[in-house]
């Protein structure tokens, strides 16, 4: 199912209507959608890369709106299906002493899986259940996946193609070192 939704992606990618497709999967990706927007992102970039930036900004707006869909599903949906499930096993204390912990450092969550191959959706949803402030997510959502998509706009733009196969294979991990290396100087500098 994942190979499908990955070659109808790749599909969408090709079309005269790359742009809308690039628009619909980064915004349902942030919320629902497994794919994420870089498969149409990077070959949108190589085949015009006078655009680049204006579709890693596209890229960028729509995944943060798509994040606030998703902030709003743990919302407003928390309440009629989580409450009570947490309510019956007796759970719902918990939940409230781990949204106090999230919300501490909820924008640091939403900075590390914005940028990561950590699914973002899970945070936005998340988010919005432990009511993270509006304002505190939609910095950092704007913050982690502008930095994601124009970091690998700018390395296709300058690179082109041949750093297209570091770009599926390593940026995930590379991103994922420099949130580590930020979070853990942030902390250094804390604690230190």
């Amino acid at each position: 199912m994942i190979r499908a939704l990955y070659d109808w992606t790749m599909r969408l990618g090709a079309s005269r209507h790359a742009l809308w497709a690039l628009a619909a999967v980064s915004f349902i990706e942030s919320s629902v959608f497994p794919i994420p927007p870089d498969v149409l992102l990077i070959p949108m970039v190589l085949a015009a890369p006078h655009r680049a930036f204006r579709i890693a900004a596209l890229c960028t707006l729509a995944s943060v709106a798509g994040g606030l869909f998703g902030y709003w599903i743990g919302f407003a949906l928390f309440e009629q299906v989580g409450r009570p499930v947490l309510e019956f096993y007796g759970k719902d204390a918990y939940f409230a002493e781990f949204s106090d912990r999230y919300n501490e450092w909820g924008a640091w969550a939403v900075l590390f899986a914005g940028v990561t191959p950590f699914p973002y959706k899970v945070i936005t949803i998340l988010s919005g259940a432990t009511g993270l402030n509006l304002w505190v997510f939609l910095v950092a959502s704007v913050i982690a996946r502008g930095l994601r998509f124009f970091v690998v706009a700018w390395l296709l733009w300058r690179f082109g193609a041949p750093i297209r196969d570091f770009i599926e294979r390593r940026l995930g991990i590379l991103f994922t070192l420099f949130v580590v290396l930020l979070i853990g100087g942030f902390v250094a500098i804390r604690y230190l």
